[in-house]
């Protein structure tokens, strides 16, 4: 949302984690793209916790390690973030036109910003005009504090990068699932559930209608591991990945426990924005992804819980690519991961 430059040219997408880094570089043609570059290394534990930056030399070597092994020589980067590092508000302004909200996004955003509104950056998109009231308009309010903003651009400046774009989790999940799937034209959740947070995204037309985002991931499985069966964080953090695989029945207990946790946290949301939601408005349809959207038993779970079938969302499904570069079935094996990669990857030096 936060772009920081005027000029349209390619960058690369990168995806800061709490677990691991992730690279997405595309080249756009005409109405499609190709897959020219895409890599993963993990973080250190507790590298990044509650989306804080504990260790910024760890993810700067990180960042140059994966940018150094794929030979990018493109500098300028998008990234993203979300959880308590944004404030995401949908709200009701008289009619204008982008230019006159742009002269007055400051002063409205103090209504709906806790924080003074010289220590964040401000960005906005209008949704269209109110169903209710034709006089008014929806739009998007979008804030980060500064400091946050900076931490950021400090990484990817220590690591040789130019951080151009900065983005949002839940729309960067957004802009992937419309470029494989189209913009739906029923009411659909995108729920990426990553190590350290849980993005909701329910979005219809291109717009979006509800986000919420969650501390809950893949973090709580691996220390319900360690708690109830007594690993070490690395061999609980192993086992979790391999829990369909394993016969080990008090791992698989520990799994489908936290699953349920996971899937009635999904089905607070979905119902809590239902409940205000006219009958056409409901939804009707969710996509999954994240690197915790493939743990065992966690699709069969949401889908029980909610009622109504759950996809995974790939982010490849729609992407040219070269089969000699990348292995298809590799490609399947880590495409709920990159789903934010792949959305960063798309955006231009200039954009919103």
């Amino acid at each position: 949302m936060f772009g920081l430059f005027s000029r349209k040219k390619d960058l690369v997408g990168i995806d800061i984690g709490s677990s691991s880094v992730k690279l997405v570089q595309v080249l756009a043609d005409k109405d499609s793209f190709q897959l020219l570059n895409l890599g993963i290394v993990p973080l250190p534990h507790e590298a990044i916790v509650d989306n804080s930056l504990m260790d910024t030399a760890a993810v700067v070597q990180a960042v140059k390690d994966l940018v150094a092994s794929l030979g990018i020589k493109t500098r300028d980067v998008a990234c993203s973030i979300s959880g308590n590092a944004v404030i995401i508000r949908k709200i009701l302004l008289p009619a204008m036109t982008s230019e006159e909200l742009e002269e007055q996004i400051s002063w409205e955003a103090e209504q709906y910003i806790p924080f003074d509104i010289k220590d964040v950056h401000v960005d906005f998109q209008i949704l269209g005009a109110d169903p209710v009231d034709p006089g008014k308009i929806q739009v998007l309010l979008v804030a980060s504090k500064k400091d946050i903003i900076n931490d950021y651009v400090s990484i990817f400046s220590d690591a040789g990068l130019n951080l151009a774009v900065m983005d949002v989790d839940a729309f960067a999940v957004q802009n992937a699932f419309e470029l494989n799937y189209g913009q739906p034209e029923v009411v659909r959740a995108l729920v990426n559930v990553g190590a350290g947070i849980m993005n909701i995204n329910v979005i219809r037309d291109g717009s979006t209608l509800f986000t919420r985002d969650v501390q809950m991931g893949g973090h709580q499985y691996t220390e319900e591991i360690q708690k109830q069966l007594g690993f070490n964080s690395d061999e609980a953090e192993a086992r979790k990945m391999l829990a369909g695989s394993l016969s080990d029945p008090l791992l698989k207990e520990v799994i489908e426990r936290t699953n349920e946790s996971l899937a009635q946290e999904i089905r607070r949301s979905i119902d809590f924005y239902n409940s205000t939601a006219a009958n056409d408005d409901r939804i009707s349809a969710i996509s999954i992804s994240g690197g915790c959207s493939k743990i065992y038993g966690l699709q069969d779970a949401v889908q029980a819980r909610l009622g109504m079938e759950v996809e995974l969302l790939d982010p490849f499904a729609n992407l040219r690519y070269d089969e000699k570069t990348f292995d298809p079935e590799y490609l399947k094996e880590i495409a709920p991961l990159m789903a934010v990669g792949v959305g960063l990857a798309m955006r231009r030096v200039g954009d919103k």
